[in-house]
């Protein structure tokens, strides 16, 4: 009789959706977005307005936040992932405090606990993703996801800088309050450790040997570079237009509204999707990668006329929405049930790698050439994947059939 009486709610968590996930990355989005623009002017006074030595300090925390990625599947093997989660989560705050109390010691060990928090948290929302969505319902679930992060990539680097400006701590503060919102929705969705996944042999003892799985399979590969080359270009965008804009005179202020006006655009996600399922997965990629770096190409003449090159990069920034909307899914549509959480690892591995990669190359480019240099490099790079995107099956991405036994 008394179990009668408990909401059915309770008594049975009901199957997470893809408006869930979507609210979960939202949350998420409010925490870096509102700290995005914050972090390098922190950074730069807390090491004495040494660039060189920021630069260091962003590539060492790279490297880390990449090999802790990786570590991440092997953690899960010693503590249930609703767990690892839920630290990946802790270390906002954590990184918060830290960041607050500043100093040139403290403040690059907070940035390097927001990174960390972000990878691990991305990995384990793309495991649960997995586990939960259906194949055919991953386009409408990444799409939903932009949707939901849109305003806070949107208002939140433009509001982060507006509150450290008024009050340092401020954007901290807040960051640490959405950090929290998303730890307590986490907990009320009750995703718990995901769906089991029973194996006929046991993990290799390696906590890395899941990368020789990855590297046999080519759509995981491209999957990846893709993503790769993705956040290469929006690391184009968001560092170098800036520094384009201060060189060439145009001022600060137009890299930071063409960078707002951007991220806008994720508003536009449901119409990016449609547009997408009517031509086709294969043939979306190919035309947002081609006509990106066709942008990004264009964007060298901006030596001769600067503006030219500020609406070039923006025009590049519309397919870059579009990549961001469905240029994951190949990856997750071609993750085996049975590696979710290795591959998933895998995949976060992208923006750690763009981070480290991006500014590597464009340091060898300006050795011999201006910043212009480093657009057409990118653009190259971009007309690789499209190419790459070419390899795909025409009818990759589409909702499968079943299949009937025909009467004899």
């Amino acid at each position: 009789m008394l179990s009668r009486n408990i909401p059915e709610f309770v008594r049975h968590a009901p199957v997470p959706g893809v408006k869930g996930f979507a609210i979960l990355t939202g949350l998420d989005a409010s925490v870096r977005g509102i700290l995005i623009s914050v972090w390098p002017l922190v950074m730069y006074r807390a090491l004495e307005g040494d660039a060189a030595l920021v630069s260091l300090a962003y590539f060492v925390i790279g490297c880390v936040s990449l090999l802790t990625g990786l570590m991440v599947p092997w953690l899960s093997r010693f503590a249930p992932r609703r767990w690892v989660y839920t630290g990946g989560a802790v270390l906002y705050p954590a990184a918060g405090i830290l960041a607050i109390i500043g100093g040139p010691v403290l403040t690059p060990v907070a940035l390097l606990l927001s990174s960390l928090a972000t990878v691990t948290i991305f990995i384990c929302l793309n495991a649960y993703v997995m586990d939960y969505i259906a194949r055919h319902e991953l386009g409408h679930g990444e799409t939903l996801k932009m949707l939901y992060s849109a305003a806070s990539w949107a208002v939140g680097p433009l509001l982060g800088v507006f509150m450290w400006k008024y009050w340092e701590p401020l954007p901290f503060i807040f960051a640490m309050g959405f950090a929290l919102l998303l730890l307590a929705t986490f907990w009320f969705m009750r995703l718990g450790n995901g769906k089991l996944i029973t194996r006929a042999r046991a993990p290799a003892p390696n906590p890395l040997a899941y990368l020789g799985r990855f590297f046999r399979q080519p759509r995981l590969i491209a999957g990846w570079l893709f993503a790769v080359l993705r956040s290469a270009g929006w690391w184009v965008y968001v560092v170098y237009l800036p520094i384009f804009c201060l060189e060439t005179g145009l001022g600060d202020w137009i890299a930071s509204a063409a960078f707002t006006l951007s991220n806008a655009l994720l508003f536009t996600s449901p119409l990016i999707l449609r547009w997408m399922q009517r031509r086709g997965l294969r043939r979306a990629i190919q035309i947002a990668f081609a006509s990106c770096a066709g942008c990004f190409a264009l964007a060298a003449l901006g030596q001769l006329w600067p503006p030219a090159a500020v609406a070039a990069l923006f025009a590049g920034s519309i397919f870059l929405v579009m990549l961001d909307t469905f240029g994951g899914l190949p990856f997750l549509m071609s993750v085996k049930p049975a590696e979710r959480t290795e591959m998933s690892a895998v995949y976060s591995s992208f923006r750690d790698v763009s981070g480290i990669v991006t500014p590597g190359a464009a340091w060898l480019v300006l050795l011999v050439a201006p910043i212009s240099g480093v657009f057409v490099a990118c653009a190259a790079g971009l007309a690789m994947m499209a190419g790459v995107a070419g390899l795909m099956h025409p009818r990759f991405g589409e909702k499968r059939q079943p299949r009937f036994d025909q009467p004899a």
